[in-house]
């Protein structure tokens, strides 16, 4: 009797999470520009997954007879080089399918530090309220104040330029808009009758905030967490190109145009196709963002 009535929960529970699934699905799929982002993500991340299969060369290898190589399709481009060459001779294609991984890289690392850190303030901004909140929400509106780049900017001149410390900065930067929305999530679930009996039963203000709490108010941020991906790349590309970010020769698409911008009459391949990939990567997060937006939020589910 106690194993029949320990598998029967589990098998009711797993049409509810498929139903959950088709909903959200649905949901998400009437959006077809969603549709479009999520299958070029995919193909993104396999593009960084396998590059060392895709990429016809290693990023740095030089090619001291092809500065300069127009792509295969025009005059004077060869099917050796589809994308044609840099100013130094490596293969702007290799660059680009490397370059995905950092970009990749880059936006995991950005908001895994931003979410850890705007959860963990909203969280006790939000439930402790009084000098706490006060605190917190008086920093997070000193960061927003400043323009995100102009404070990016800032920092990495502070720390020095790099990757990591791009990274940081940014994840620095984007912070009080996971905060700010924790927080607001934290208020209204805060006085809701299932907090309320689990205060009353004995759970303690961690078990609370981690537990009960916070579990209820992941919706909103998986879409800030998106968009904030797509902020991430676009600004560290905006920092590499000014020099702060990656570094040369590492094949990062905002360092990619910093290095080429030069050659930007005579050889509009060096800088046009690693522009178009921040554009595509950019606007195919953005559109993933707003697919999920239309999926969780329940107010636009009822429109």
């Amino acid at each position: 009797m106690s194993q029949s009535t320990e598998i029967a929960p589990m098998a009711a529970g797993n049409p509810d999470r498929l139903t959950g699934l088709r909903t959200f699905w649905y949901y998400f799929s009437v959006n077809r520009g969603a549709v479009i982002g999520l299958f070029v993500f995919i193909l993104l991340v396999l593009a960084a997954l396998f590059a060392p299969l895709l990429a016809p060369y290693a990023p740095d290898v030089q090619d001291k007879t092809a500065f300069l190589r127009p792509p295969a399709w025009q005059d004077g481009g060869s099917t050796q080089y589809l994308l044609g060459t840099d100013p130094v001779g490596r293969d702007i294609l290799s660059r680009l399918l490397y370059g995905a991984r950092f970009s990749l890289l880059i936006g995991a690392v950005v908001v895994s530090l931003a979410l850890t850190g705007g959860i963990t303030l909203g969280l006790l901004a939000g439930y402790f309220r009084g000098w706490v909140d006060v605190a917190i929400m008086r920093v997070m509106d000193l960061i927003l104040a400043f323009p995100s780049l102009l404070l990016a900017l800032v920092m990495v001149t502070i720390l020095g330029p790099g990757l990591f410390n791009a990274m940081l900065a940014i994840a620095l930067v984007l912070q009080p808009h996971f905060a700010r929305l924790v927080r607001a999530a934290v208020m209204a679930e805060k006085s809701r009758e299932y907090v309320v009996a689990a205060k009353v039963a004995g759970a303690g203000h961690t078990r609370l905030m981690l537990r009960t709490i916070l579990p209820n108010c992941l919706a909103p941020l998986i879409v800030q967490a998106t968009l904030s991906f797509s902020n991430a790349i676009l600004e560290a590309a905006a920092l590499g190109f000014l020099g702060l970010g990656a570094q040369p020769p590492t094949p990062e698409w905002g360092t990619m145009l910093a290095t080429a911008r030069e050659f930007i009459l005579r050889a509009w391949w060096v800088v046009t196709f690693p522009g178009l990939a921040i554009l595509i990567t950019v606007l195919a997060i953005n559109l993933v963002g707003d697919g999920l937006r239309d999926a969780l939020d329940p107010k636009l589910r009822r429109s």
